[in-house]
């Protein structure tokens, strides 16, 4: 029984302890399997030792203890079961279910069980990372300490070539608390390829995420011809579990000098972040934009988000800014500045509910263009699903609200083609939509009906500021009732040959929605693209917003073949053509957003459309789509990716084709194709390439090419990309910096970021 009692100790307070550190680094599997105190348990040793008159039992020699997949081997066992210590000792070593590895020369178990000391340390977890310390203490209640310890995900860190590789840390004490799993790092080092790179007084991270990881302050540097270089460097001066304090002291050589300060808050339910910065220029002229051309510039930042109860979020986002120029023309994080927003949020597995109130920032823009930005008032969208009797189906409601407000008409003109993509004015809209639908088999095929009605109700106030134009919506409101009804028929046909599995699946739709007008909404605010391809060939509404919606009498037909091979590689083809056989064809109707126009669906019979997606060999990806008009066989659009991947070697072929619409302002055709390969010079090492051309224009549209290191732990990686003329940002010159910490966990934190060339190498 005593034997038995020993094991039983020695493996819960083990197994109860230890897997703190495998937050973040380690695998999730890292000593927490559990002990069950009833299992079996076999105890070896070359002497086995009871004192009765002072209550120790003691084992020597070639000790080893199993329970429940656990083994506990030492030199020398001593348990006093007077004050329950136990104390292993001499090349002690633990091996969990799971392979983890713990080496230590001293292993003790103190206060009733409830703290586990390890004297120098090494554990080895099973995917090969390594932790080593002086000594540890592990409370379970409380905290963990390592003293003098070295995290390593690549264990010694040596290759089977002797060279070092990976990435290590460490640190003259780390203390990770359970409690919320925060970590903390006193004289922390990291060291890259076996070299110190980066030394701090002292680190604290509220866990060992990604996430975490990747929101620690690092240096940026950046250049522009207006700014000159910049050289941004945070400094974490006040850091607590609840409350982190970062400085931004940032150089800029033709400006002067930038500061930012941000102070990060969090609490149980949430956190806030409140962020700062600005400069004095010294030379305002040096920008084009007149607001930019200013003494002093600056920024408020702020953002916050909180879950009140289950199920439900709320925050809220601000920024307040001296111009729309400041934050690209210092290149600063934008982060929540874009939009201005109140939010609550609830999500189940059967509701979604989503109210905002939003204003949008257009940055990058003068107070004009911001103005024709709308201001959403509410954005309201919620969604509940009923699932009925066995056979029944399902209940499905959903509604929608969104107001805008907006101070001035937002247009502009393409070649020629007006598109206006909003009033001045206010204007709400709010759509609610309940639907049934079932699934039924009949005669091997797949029959869904599916039932629904659909309200609208709309408003709009013309601002009384801006000049009348005929073509604008008058004031106006009204109200619609649209009764939907869709039928989806298919016939699966599968068949079996060896190495793979073949399905064939005929598709036939029959959608019919009845609305009285295709506008349901008086302007249209969020139904301004329509793209026709293979992924919304079945849909029942393929407007992107309430604003528009489908109408009259539709059929789809097309299908489905899919070749899926034992080795896990697939084939799959979707192929199908749309045709509308009654009523109005909204996506014929002439409007000023041009929605719809050379759609493909604008014509009575569609574009056919055609998709292929494939994995071949395990290192061949293919995907290809295509429009195609039937009334001349001619190609509307195209686009072809073949990507392969093995032993280091990698390579791209791309090819994007649209045909010229000069209906909707693009009067010349998008026609162009480009590689990219990356070949291996060294087992970690590799160089690459990227080269497009612009076939339309007769000239290149962009070239590149970088140099990566990459040993699986560590990945360096620069690039330098040039854009042609013909390219969406011409004449443009960009490096990009790449650099991360990677671990068989999961790990994966790093940084990388472009800084454009052109004006700094002229």
């Amino acid at each position: 029984m005593s034997r038995m009692a020993l094991a039983v100790l020695a493996g819960l307070a083990l197994a109860g302890t230890v897997p703190v550190l495998a937050q973040g680094l380690v695998p999730q599997s890292f000593f927490n399997a559990p002990i069950d105190p009833s299992a079996p348990t076999a105890v070896e040793a070359e002497e086995l030792i009871f004192d009765s008159v002072r209550n120790i039992i003691t084992a020597r020699g070639d000790v080893v203890v199993r329970v429940s997949g656990y083994t506990i081997s030492g030199n020398e066992l001593v348990y006093r079961r007077a004050n329950g210590e136990m104390n292993v000792q001499g090349n002690v070593r633990v091996i969990d279910p799971a392979g983890n590895v713990s080496e230590s020369t001293v292993l003790a178990l103190t206060g009733g069980l409830r703290r586990t000391i390890l004297e120098s340390m090494t554990i080895t977890a099973s995917d090969g990372s390594r932790i080593r310390a002086d000594s540890a203490d592990f409370d379970e209640q409380l905290q963990s300490i390592l003293v003098n310890a070295d995290y390593a995900p690549c264990g010694e860190c040596v290759d089977k070539k002797g060279r070092r590789i990976g990435w290590s840390i460490s640190a003259a004490k780390v203390v990770q608390t359970s409690a919320d799993g925060s970590i903390s790092f006193e004289q922390p080092t990291l060291s890259l390829l076996g070299v110190p790179v980066a030394w701090l007084p002292y680190l604290w991270l509220p866990d060992l995420s990604n996430e975490a990881l990747e929101k620690l302050p690092t240096p940026r540097f950046g250049y522009s011809e207006e700014m000159g270089l910049k050289a941004e460097v945070p400094v974490t001066v006040y850091s607590t579990r609840v409350t982190d304090v970062i400085l931004t002291p940032t150089l800029v050589s033709r400006q002067g000098f930038l500061l930012g300060a941000e102070w990060v808050q969090r609490f149980d339910q949430g956190s806030f972040r409140i962020k700062a910065s600005g400069l004095y220029q010294n030379e305002p002229n040096a920008f084009s934009a007149p607001e930019a051309r200013r003494d002093w510039r600056g920024a408020v930042q702020a953002d916050g988000e909180m879950k009140p109860v289950k199920d439900w979020t709320v925050g809220f986002a601000y920024a307040a800014f001296s111009d729309g120029h400041y934050f690209k023309d210092y290149q600063l994080d934008t982060r929540r500045a874009a939009v201005n927003e109140l939010y609550a949020t609830h999500l189940t597995a059967d509701t979604y509910v989503d109210m905002r109130l939003q204003q949008f920032n257009q940055l990058g823009s003068d107070k004009a263009s911001r103005e024709q930005q709308g201001v959403a008032l509410p954005n309201l969208r919620v969604n509940r699903t009923f699932k009925l009797a066995p056979g029944a189906g399902q209940v499905e409601l959903e509604g929608r609200m969104l107001g805008i407000y907006r101070e001035r008409d937002y247009v502009a003109s393409v070649n020629g083609v007006p598109y206006d993509y909003g009033y001045a004015g206010t204007r709400m809209h709010a759509m609610a939509q309940a639907s049934w639908q079932s699934q039924w088999i009949a005669g091997g095929a797949v029959v869904t009906p599916f039932a629904g009605v659909r309200l609208d109700g709309a408003s709009y106030v013309r601002s009384s500021g801006q000049v009348f134009d005929p073509l604008v919506p008058a004031d106006d409101s009204l109200f619609g009732v649209t009764p939907i009804a869709a039928l989806d028929v298919r016939y699966p046909l599968m068949a079996r040959s060896p190495g793979m599995t073949h399905l064939v699946e005929p598709i036939a739709q029959l959608v019919y929605r009845g609305a009285s007008s295709i506008q349901p909404g008086i302007t249209n605010e969020d139904s301004q693209s329509v793209v026709f391809d293979d992924t919304n060939l079945f849909s029942y509404n393929r407007f992107t917003g309430i604003d528009r919606q489908e109408t009259g009498l539709r059929l789809n037909v097309g299908g489905r073949y899919l070749a899926s091979f034992d080795d896990g590689n697939y084939l799959e083809l979707v192929a199908g053509q749309s045709f509308h056989l009654a009523g109005t064809n909204a996506f014929a109707e002439a409007n000023r957003q041009q929605a719809g126009l050379a759609s493909g669906l604008d014509n009575g019979s569609s574009y056919a459309v055609l998709g292929a997606y494939g994995v071949l060999g395990d290192a061949l990806k293919v995907g290809a789509k295509t429009q195609i008009d039937t009334s001349d066989f001619s190609v509307a659009r195209a686009g072809l990716g073949v990507a392969y991947s093995r032993d280091g070697w990698s390579g791209a072929l791309n090819y994007r084709y649209a045909e010229a619409t000069p209906a909707a302002g693009n009067v010349k055709a998008l026609h162009e194709a480009g590689a990219e390969l990356t070949v291996p010079i060294d087992e970690y090492w590799s160089v690459s390439g990227n080269y497009y051309w612009d076939i339309a224009g007769n000239s290149w549209l962009q070239a590149g090419g970088g140099l990566a290191y990459n040993d699986g732990y560590l990945n360096m990686a620069a690039n330098v990309v040039r854009t042609g003329p013909t390219h969406r940002s011409p004449n443009d010159l960009r490096g990009t910096v790449t650099f991360r910490l990677m671990a068989p966990s999961g790990f994966d934190a790093g940084y990388s970021g472009a800084v454009p060339l052109s004006n700094f190498l002229q």
